[in-house]
């Protein structure tokens, strides 16, 4: 029997400043799979996110759209929210570190550090912008690394030899805010007490980090914790700490607590025991999902702070790479900084879900983000394997068996291979080994198709009397199909719906794929992806230029033609006879077409939208007097007809019921 979880999930907290990339979605993705994948499991799995709202970066671009920091806070943070829902990821609530309960759960935090004895006062010197009168936040000075000599490096870490430092401590420091060479002020500082923790955080590693990361933090505590600097100074855009003067507390001190300050929130809303989560004695299971860039945070400081304040720790810590765009760091300046809701305006978010999820696994390893090899990746897996199957198998479902599937399925021993991939697929989905499970489905989704390559249903259609056999290999494709559904809807949750809705037969929960659904209605078929073109992908790189030029294209007049030479055109009504792939052409399918008194053979670029099998008997609009295009595929005698505009999609213009092969069109 199963034991069913009660699990706290939380991914890191995006700044308040700017908007979401490409590269962010990153962990949110990695993150919302594990949820989706325990939810389906059964388990009561609650996932909590928040924007980071404070920090010297939201109060300089606040100041630069003259804007107060709190307006510019509520802006992002609703945009960020946007991204969430456009990526489906299904966050129980988002909320804002600029809160009232996360000023609530700071001050308590540091009360009790305060009453414990952790937090001390002394005076330290820092570097200070003489130009813009501000102490300066460590990611605001640059210069050369005192370890390895690495140029361009932030005042508090090199990116390329990992070393941590004081901004002080940089070779040519500048200043990123003004570009002056900062002073050295003196300044009073409360700092948290790390080192008092340094045995407890020792073995709680141990046992909650992975071995990877659990080795890099050994340096840590072989060098012996030092003390970490939890306040900063006026002007500064956060919580003033309470009885202390001009004195805020540092970003990545109330930043974590934005943890739970949003689960706080939904508590108070939905009727939750906060305690019961938080408390020492909890026996629920904490998880953060983090990028590679903050472990330290979140494996020192944070239990620090927690385990000072009378709270548990998290049950452990999951980190991911960073992402690349072709090789390359993304950037604003190198072009390649491609925001999330530019990505979804184009492209159906559930391909980038399952393009990371099929390169993720449970290591730090970067992400490439290579386009071309997302576009033939997504195209190949999600549309050429998976929705091939439904939409080879579900027309014959309508045609021969009157919308219901069979009462059993020919081949129940094939069924039974893809019930048993259950266990092994949880527990990659459990040790989020995404990649592995998604060859494991896309190898059971080749298996699929060979089965009814096989059976050949399209073929046996034609014979008197195969109605029962044809439904009986159907219904056994669209079984296979849904178990594959199943194993896929935490990476693609929007296809899951579409698909859930062809097979009418309500959400589709993970013991659904032990058992296959018989003798029940489905809906008809509707397409549930079209390929991506890589002309779309393209243009995200260079969305300005696409636009103009898109623009330019839809002014340009277009010049009057008299009824006779329309005329000319001779439109002609047309029935898909057999459609099929060309190969070594990803845009066009091969159609040979009833015209009447005769066949022809026509080459249409419509590949990204229709499949073959759902364009057998179809009635087309075919240009019958366009002279013969010799292609290297062969030559295509006409043209058939279909609409497109701004929005992506190709749609096939066809006639009204009742109309024949050959008819004239006018």
């Amino acid at each position: 029997m199963t034991v069913t979880r009660t699990i706290l999930v939380t991914s890191a907290l995006p700044y308040a400043n700017d908007s979401l990339h490409l590269g962010h979605m990153l962990g949110y993705i990695q993150t919302d799979v594990w949820v989706r994948f325990q939810r389906l499991r059964g388990h009561r799995c609650l996932y909590v996110c928040a924007s980071d709202a404070h920090g010297t970066p939201t109060m300089l671009r606040a100041e630069k759209e003259g804007i107060e920091p709190e307006k510019l806070v509520e802006r992002v943070t609703a945009e960020h929210a946007r991204d969430f829902a456009t990526y489906r990821i299904s966050v129980d609530n988002y909320l804002t570190t600029h809160s009232a309960e996360n000023e609530e759960l700071t001050t308590e935090l540091y009360r009790r550090l305060l009453a414990g004895g952790f937090i001390a006062r002394r005076t330290i010197k820092q570097a200070y912008d003489e130009a813009r009168r501000m102490f300066l936040p460590d990611r605001y000075v640059k210069g050369t690394c005192p370890s390895c000599g690495a140029p361009d490096q932030y005042g508090d870490s090199c990116e390329i030899c990992g070393s941590t430092y004081s901004p002080l401590d940089l070779k040519d420091a500048v200043s990123t805010v003004s570009g002056t060479k900062p002073t050295v002020r003196e300044s009073e500082h409360l700092f948290l007490k790390l080192g008092a923790f340094q045995e407890e955080l020792r073995g709680w590693v141990g046992e909650h980090v992975d071995e990877a990361l659990a080795r890099k933090l050994d340096e840590w505590f072989k060098a012996g914790l030092k003390d970490w600097d939890i306040s900063r100074d006026a002007p500064y855009f956060g919580f003033r700490i309470p009885g202390e003067r001009d004195k805020f507390f540092y970003v990545w001190f109330d930043a974590p607590i934005g943890y739970m300050a949003s689960f706080l929130n939904l508590c108070r809303r939905g009727n939750i025991d906060f305690d019961e989560f938080w408390s020492p004695e909890s026996k629920h299971e904490l998880y953060h999902f983090i990028g590679k860039d903050i472990p330290y945070f979140h494996a020192l400081f944070w239990p620090a702070m927690l385990s000072g304040a009378g709270f548990r720790k998290p049950s452990g810590l999951f980190v991911h790479g960073h992402v690349t765009i072709d090789g390359q760091k993304i950037s604003k300046r190198r072009g390649n900084s491609v925001t999330a809701a530019e990505f979804a305006k184009r492209i159906d978010p559930d391909y980038l879900r399952y393009y990371y999820a099929a390169k993720l696994g449970p290591t730090v390893d970067d992400i490439d983000l290579n386009l071309t090899d997302f576009v033939a990746k997504v195209n190949s897996d999600l549309v050429g394997k998976l929705v091939n199957i439904a939409s080879r198998c579900a027309g014959f479902i309508h045609k021969l068996g009157d919308g219901r599937l069979a009462e059993r399925l020919p081949e129940p021993a094939l069924y039974a291979e893809f019930a048993a991939a259950a266990d092994d697929l949880a527990a990659d989905f459990e040790q989020r080994e995404y990649a592995r499970a998604a060859r494991k489905i896309m190898a059971l989704a080749d298996r699929a198709n060979q089965y009814i390559d096989e059976k050949k249903p399209w073929i046996a259609a034609k014979k008197a009397g195969a109605e029962a056999e044809v439904v009986g290999v159907c219904t056994q494709g669209l079984n296979l199909f849904r178990a594959l559904i199943v194993y896929l809807k935490p990476i693609v949750p929007a296809l899951a719906a579409r698909a859930e809705a062809l097979l009418a037969a309500g959400e589709l929960g993970w013991q659904d794929a032990a058992a296959p659904l018989l003798g029940a209605r489905i809906a008809k078929f509707e397409a549930l992806l079209t390929r991506v073109e890589m002309a779309t992908v393209e243009a995200l790189a260079k969305p300005k230029a696409s636009e103009a030029s898109a623009a330019t294209a839809t002014e340009k007049p277009r010049g009057e033609i008299d009824l006779a030479e329309f005329e000319k055109t001779e439109l002609r009504v047309a029935r898909v006879i057999e459609a099929a792939y060309v190969e070594g052409a990803d845009k066009l399918l091969k159609l040979r077409l009833d015209v009447g008194d005769h066949e022809r053979t026509v080459f249409s670029g419509i590949r990204g939208a229709y499949e073959p099998a759902a364009l057998t008997n179809r009635l087309v609009v075919l240009v019958a007097n366009l002279a013969p295009r010799k292609m290297r595929f062969g030559v295509s005698h006409g043209m058939v007809l279909a609409a497109s505009g701004e929005e992506p999609g190709i749609f096939l213009l066809s006639p009204d019921s009742g109309a024949k092969p050959g008819m004239k069109v006018s």
